[in-house]
């Protein structure tokens, strides 16, 4: 299982969905979908500019959750 931790990065820098998506120019429905980690499927492009964007790794944003 994939851990995303997009709505804990937000949260630290005080950032909403709407300016994230915004800014990057990603759909809103696709950051919500990471937001609430709702999200089956993702492009590579999304993840790479999310990252850019907030500044962190692959690694900060997405964690493997092995149980």
């Amino acid at each position: 299982m994939i851990k995303c931790h997009l709505s804990k990065i937000l949260g630290e820098k005080k950032l909403k969905i709407s300016d994230v998506s915004r800014n990057t120019g990603i759909n809103r429905g696709t950051i919500t979908r990471l937001y609430y980690e709702t999200a089956t499927r993702v492009d590579l492009e999304v993840i790479d500019a999310l990252c850019s964007y907030l500044q962190i790794s692959v690694g900060e944003l997405l964690e493997q959750k092995i149980d």
